[in-house]
């Protein structure tokens, strides 16, 4: 059977001018589980291609001519392309549709309207099953995998986007619980792969010749020692990339000897989640951490020259507007390389999500809204419009174009270049919002001048079908 994986992406990501400044914020890389299954249905004899929409276009119309199953992965804010894409398969021709990922997880009855099949959680033990008629169920329980040195490595050959850096995946889960976070409930419990694992898929990566190396664990300094060894091994083995990322946290700033060999293995760039400022906030997410440790983190890194991305979560109900606008200065004066300002977004099968719920505090079902960019609830301490409003000025204010000379003296002139794209990109989003803001039926006019209503979780399924 020819069987398609397809990473749908929202209009707006799937734009020329979104992907350009995609490129200034950093290399394409594709998500690993359509290559990790894709790789498992092609080991089983079947012909298999995957496309991530965000990085390249698909001709869905090529596609239908040929192809026996469509598998879509989602999250909540590609959710709707992926149902627009899934009914134009069904009404078309005789493909099945499969749905898996975190949104389907969560809200799988919802998915079933628009598949085949839904799979919730892991699929590797599932999908070969699903895929050969073994397994007919409407929606399939996944199998979470206890040892995770027998998950195949992602299977690049079969992608047909365009990709510049390659995802490694060394955990699944978290061991925080962040009240906002969507893969720590997913991928529970945490796991670990053996180093000796690692190393060969990264070996694997050199061979294949990429530049770029991603590290995707939530929390790829969570066991400090195993993320040392990992360093030492590349640093033996002279397995460096020219640049390679990874998530972590505030609390590796107390460890030395891990920052001294994160610097020497390459691992050039991480995300910290700073969150906010404000003591009172972080502790109502569950982030474990204090001011303090997020002040340490940003000198430590920037000693060890790991440009950090600040990560702001903008709206929190402890914080008010002076409280966003003190973390967006403070990721200023830390030399932030970039900063990731984040809407506060209320995923499905999330504590916060529950809350939200609960509160009548949701204002629309529209989930491409749900992407960390744009206001999908009523904040406590100002309106929607005003929180959509800090998002866009957090960017201006960081991004401005002072910042480019500094940035351009501290990590050379290709990351001074970057900064003044994303500088001219902070401009231009928000000039475009403010006048759809203008414009009747677009979500930025529903923000600045609708009374909301609460959206009944009740009628989202019904909205998307």
């Amino acid at each position: 059977m020819k069987i398609v994986f397809i990473t749908p992406a929202p209009y707006l990501r799937r734009m020329k001018l979104y992907r350009l400044s995609g490129k200034m914020y950093g290399q394409s890389n594709s998500i690993t589980g359509p290559l990790i299954l894709g790789g498992i249905l092609k080991k089983a004899g079947h012909e298999v291609e995957v496309y991530e929409e965000l990085n390249g276009t698909v001709n869905l119309q090529k596609l239908l001519k040929a192809t026996d199953i469509f598998c879509f992965s989602i999250m909540t804010s590609n959710a709707p392309r992926a149902y627009g894409l899934a009914d134009q398969i069904r009404s078309y021709c005789r493909a099945k549709v499969l749905i898996g990922g975190m949104h389907a997880t969560s809200m799988p009855q919802e998915a079933s309207l628009h598949a085949d099949h839904v799979i919730r959680g892991e699929g590797e033990k599932v999908i070969l099953d699903v895929v050969e008629g073994r397994i007919t169920d409407k929606v399939v329980e996944g199998i979470p995998i206890e040892n995770l040195d027998e998950v195949p490595f992602p299977d690049y050959s079969i992608l047909k986007t365009p990709c510049e850096s390659a995802n490694v995946l060394t955990t699944r889960g978290c061991p925080f619980r962040c009240t906002f976070c969507t893969t720590s409930r997913m991928f529970a419990p945490y796991r670990q792969r053996s180093v000796d694992n690692v190393m060969e898929e990264i070996r694997l990566y050199h061979k294949m010749g990429f530049r770029y190396m991603n590290f995707e664990d939530d929390n790829f300094t969570a066991d400090k020692e195993r993320a040392k060894e990992i360093c030492r091994r590349i640093i033996a083995e002279h397995l460096q990339f020219k640049e390679t990322f990874f998530f972590g946290r505030t609390d590796l700033s107390k460890d030395e000897e891990l920052l001294d060999l994160l610097e020497k293995a390459h691992l050039t760039r991480v995300l910290i989640g700073i969150e906010s400022l404000n003591q009172k906030a972080l502790d109502s997410i569950h982030k474990g951490q204090n001011i303090e440790d997020i002040r340490r983190a940003g000198a430590a890194c920037k000693k060890h020259k790991i440009r950090v991305i600040a990560s702001i979560v903008l709206g929190l109900d402890d914080d008010t507007k002076e409280d966003i606008r003190k973390s967006i200065d403070f990721a200023k004066s830390i030399d932030a390389y970039q900063l990731q300002p984040a809407i506060l977004t209320p995923y499905p099968g999330t504590p916060v999500y529950q809350s939200m719920v609960e509160d009548h505090r949701l204002i629309t079902g529209d989930w491409t809204q749900f992407d960390m960019m744009n206001v999908t609830f009523q904040p406590r301490n100002m309106s929607p419009w005003d929180l959509q409003e800090e998002f866009y000025r957090a960017a201006h204010v960081f991004y401005d174009f002072k910042s480019v000379k500094r940035i351009r003296a501290i990590f050379g002139a290709e990351y001074g270049r970057r900064r003044f794209g994303l500088a001219i990109m902070s401009r231009l989003g928000p000039f475009g919002a403010h006048i759809a803001s203008h414009i009747k039926g677009t979500p930025y006019y529903r923000v600045r001048n609708t009374e909301w209503m609460y959206a009944d979780p009740e009628e989202i399924c019904v909205q998307h079908h």
